[in-house]
């Protein structure tokens, strides 16, 4: 019976693709055991337990960034954090450690070499964290979601997906997602969103320019974040939510997106084959701009600037390529070989790889 040690956590961008392949692990052999190794902090905490996995605690040990007391502390700390992680590979004989980035992954990757048991490096941004940049060095196998990203003997594997993504039939739901959302399955969609939580400028743009996408003969499906006070106008063909727990059924909709550009909502987009306007965030390390490279250079999407996007923006540029069926129609078909639903099987691919070679 195979044991396996998924690390990662912090963010949502680490814990869902995690999940998609334990939970894919667990579907392909239902005595394995599948645990998960994160810390006390991150989102990992409740959403691990929910999805009915043990989640096993390590201390939360950032990378010091500037020589001060907390930098002095560091390699003590670091160092106790490994010990932890050699303690649950012993206690639970891992046969195979695979990271996703974050706090909890790097001492598991010392862990693990140190106790002689292989690990796999999966990386979800184009621009990787230094936790599997230090971990591809020594790693079993490496695998990123995007061609180009700079990580020592990766290989492009795409991004694990949730399920309900992985197995949607657009086309085959588009009446059901019209129904949900109060909107016409005839006419086409602009969905616009920026995240779970949402983004203040792109749904300040909309506020302003909702009118005129209407006015090209769109419906707007408008997902404005939980955060948001963004008043609802009531109008035919506007869709405002919140937030919305059915993405699935939002993308079956979607005849355009505009969006936001984090790794697993550009995976998700293309892997469904949708055509996109990112708006990367432009704070951060740029890697929200380097996320949309491969579908940009697909021809599947375009890039739009954080800085000057707003309603004009929109009137200027989003609503002449609702206009342009050429375009879209382009797009789209770029779209369906810009993206893979095959993240997940190719992660496992790599884990038994690395199995193999013991």
């Amino acid at each position: 019976m195979t044991s396996y040690l998924l690390a990662g956590g912090g963010t949502a961008g680490h814990v869902n693709p995690l999940l998609a392949v334990a939970d894919a692990l667990r579907e392909r052999d239902a005595d394995a055991t599948v645990l998960v190794l994160g810390t006390a902090e991150g989102l990992e905490s409740r959403l691990v337990p929910a999805r009915g996995y043990e989640l096993l605690v390590v201390d939360k040990v950032p990378f010091p960034r500037r020589p001060n007391r907390q930098a002095a502390a560091f390699p003590m700390r670091f160092r106790k954090a490994i010990a932890q992680v050699r303690a649950h590979i012993r206690r639970h004989g891992v046969d195979v450690v695979v990271g996703f980035g974050g706090y909890a992954s790097a001492p598991a990757y010392v862990a693990a070499r140190r106790e002689g048991v292989p690990f796999v490096v999966h990386e979800a941004n184009a621009k990787p964290g230094l936790a599997n940049v230090l971990g591809a060095r020594r790693a079993a196998a490496v695998g990123v979601a995007f061609e180009g990203t700079p990580l020592r003997g990766s290989e492009t594997v795409g991004m694990p997906l949730r399920q309900e993504v992985i197995t949607l039939d657009r086309a085959a739901t588009r009446v059901e997602a019209a129904d949900y959302f109060g909107l016409d399955p005839d006419r086409p969609v602009l969905l616009a969103f920026g995240g779970s939580l949402g983004a203040q400028r792109l749904n300040e743009a909309l506020a302003d320019s909702w009118r005129d996408v209407l006015a090209a003969g769109w419906q707007l499906l408008h997902v404005t974040g939980e955060r948001s006070d963004l008043a609802d106008p009531g109008a035919e063909g506007y869709a405002l939510r919140r937030y919305v727990d059915r993405m699935d059924l939002a993308f079956a909709l979607a005849d355009l997106i505009v969006s936001r550009s984090g790794s697993a909502t550009v995976s998700e987009i293309s892997a469904l084959g949708i055509p996109a306007l990112y708006v990367p965030y432009s704070v951060g390390n740029g890697e929200q701009r380097l996320n949309a490279a491969s579908a940009v250079a697909a021809g599947a999407a375009e890039l739009l600037d954080d800085a000057t996007f707003d309603g004009d923006a929109v009137r200027r540029i989003v609503v002449p390529v609702l206009g342009d069926r050429d375009r879209l129609d382009r797009m789209a078909a770029a779209a369906e070989t810009a993206g893979t639903r095959n993240g997940t099987e190719n992660v496992i691919g790599l884990i038994d790889r690395a199995l193999d070679a013991v």
